[in-house]
């Protein structure tokens, strides 16, 4: 008896040491996921970002075409890794939109001078308001939407060239 007793102390440190390794070794996925999956766009009017290019409001996602909706910003470096991309995209015919957050007019176009412009529309959200509304937690996030306006996917991150299937089946199309 007084020899388990001994010995109890040195198992469970062994047990907390493997709980924790493992833990290292498989961490848990820490994604934040929009509640918005499967439902409707929440109602936005965001003014033009830059004088080019119109602002954005949840009307153009009511045009019966589905659409990305991309949420950005020019001090990104993953949303400038995610512009070969979403320029490939563009490319297949995909429109992109996109709401660029904390951001100012000269910076944007900078951003899309050095990096390329696949979008459509650029929404001025200040105040990260249609991001939080979306459930966005970061950026780049983008968001497939059908053409009534219900968000069918959102992808956490920037897009590589192997997220394109994906993001091309949730529209219905092709690669």
């Amino acid at each position: 008896m007084k020899r388990t007793v001994l010995w109890m102390p040195l198992a469970l440190f062994a047990g907390l040491f493997i709980v924790a390794g493992y833990a290292l070794y498989k961490p848990a996925d820490r994604t934040v996921r929009s509640a918005m999956i499967g439902r409707a766009l929440p109602e936005f009017t965001l003014g033009a970002m830059i004088p080019e290019k119109p602002g954005l409001s949840t009307s153009v996602f009511h045009q019966g075409q589905p659409r990305l909706l991309n949420v950005f910003a020019s001090w990104c470096i993953p949303c400038a890794a995610e512009a070969p991309a979403l320029a490939r995209l563009k490319a297949m015919g995909v429109p992109i939109d996109a709401v660029a957050i904390r951001d100012r007019p000269d910076d944007i176009r900078g951003f899309l001078a050095r990096n390329g412009d696949p979008f459509e529309r650029i929404g001025d959200d200040p105040e990260s308001a249609v991001q939080l509304a979306l459930g966005s937690a970061g950026v780049p996030e983008t968001f497939v939407i059908d053409g009534q306006g219900k968000i069918l996917l959102q992808h956490v991150g920037e897009i590589r060239d192997e997220d394109v299937p994906k993001i091309l089946e949730a529209m219905g199309k092709t690669s």
